[in-house]
């Protein structure tokens, strides 16, 4: 591990008319430029299953490993901090700020919730149990023990684990709230957004309450049973009541990766559990609040 980054593997085959291992990975990453395979070997970026840093001309050896570490040239600081809210020899639990993505993807490494964990910690087995949007912000749990981590996986799966969720949203004096909202949700085009199909068993459920208002916003409280992709969001949204701030919902709206500016208004405010390692109840809160706007 190195700055918070694990790296990747890959497995050298048989039966290759490759003489380096520098012209196997250009061959096998046709999307990474040459001169970055470069750049990567001789800042000592990939390494032999030896762990020893290999050249440009180290010879390809069939039927082995090497390892390399994710490169970026540029990557946005993200000007938020998250904070720790509990640890114990299982578990990391984190209040995760807007605009920190999970995990590393695309153009995000060094500037990831996951990445300053490990760095901080120096725990490369670290791992996130659960996930939330980078847009979203609040309670995060993650896995500090391969050992233990698919009991707590498993408590997700079986919705063992109670969430809540606050949101502001307008306010419409003509929705029944408390309610629960069920539909059928699906990927969307773009890809990365979802939609709600009609007259299709519902995937998906959420129940929402409104705790206050000033007649034009509303501080809403969202229990989903279910865990889709950006549910929360098509849900609200659906009942004509889009989170504010969404760039996604109910229209694609395309910012710069530096813009901070107008965070998405969700909150994971609480996740709670009965911990079938300790035998004890958990709640964890998220300091944040959402403000209303006047």
């Amino acid at each position: 591990m190195r700055n918070g980054v694990s790296p990747s593997r890959v497995y050298l085959p048989a039966h290759q008319t490759h003489t380096t291992i520098f012209a196997f990975l250009c061959d096998y990453f046709p999307h990474i430029h040459k001169q970055e395979w470069q750049e990567r070997i001789q800042d000592q970026l990939v390494i032999d299953q030896n762990l020893q840093p290999i050249t440009i001309n180290t010879t390809y050896k069939q039927n082995t490993f090497i390892f390399y570490y994710r490169f970026l040239a540029h990557e946005f600081h993200v000007p938020y901090t998250h904070h720790h809210l509990f640890e114990n020899d299982d578990l990391l639990v984190v209040d995760k700020p807007h605009f920190l993505t999970m995990s590393p993807t695309g153009q995000y490494l060094q500037e990831t919730l996951l990445v300053r964990l490990k760095h901080e910690t120096q725990n490369a087995l670290l791992t996130p149990i659960h996930r939330l949007d980078r847009e979203t912000a609040g309670v995060v749990m993650f896995s500090k023990r391969p050992e233990t981590r698919a009991i707590y996986q498993q408590l997700f799966s079986e919705k063992k684990v109670f969430k809540q969720y606050h949101a502001i949203a307008k306010y419409n004096t003509d929705l029944v709230l408390p309610k629960t909202t069920q539909y059928h949700m699906q990927k969307g085009d773009p890809f990365y957004t979802m939609q709600i199909i009609a007259h299709e068993p519902p995937n998906s459920e959420t129940y929402i309450e409104c705790l206050e208002h000033n007649k034009i916003w509303a501080k809403y409280l969202l229990r989903p049973t279910t865990g889709k992709q950006h549910q929360l969001r098509v849900h609200l949204n659906a009942l004509g009541i889009p989170i504010m701030n969404d760039p996604y919902y109910p229209r694609l709206k395309h910012k710069a990766p530096d813009d901070f500016s107008q965070p998405l208004q969700l909150l994971a405010k609480q996740l709670s559990f009965h911990d079938p390692i300790t035998e004890e109840d958990f709640a964890f809160f998220s300091r944040q609040e959402l403000q209303m706007p006047s």
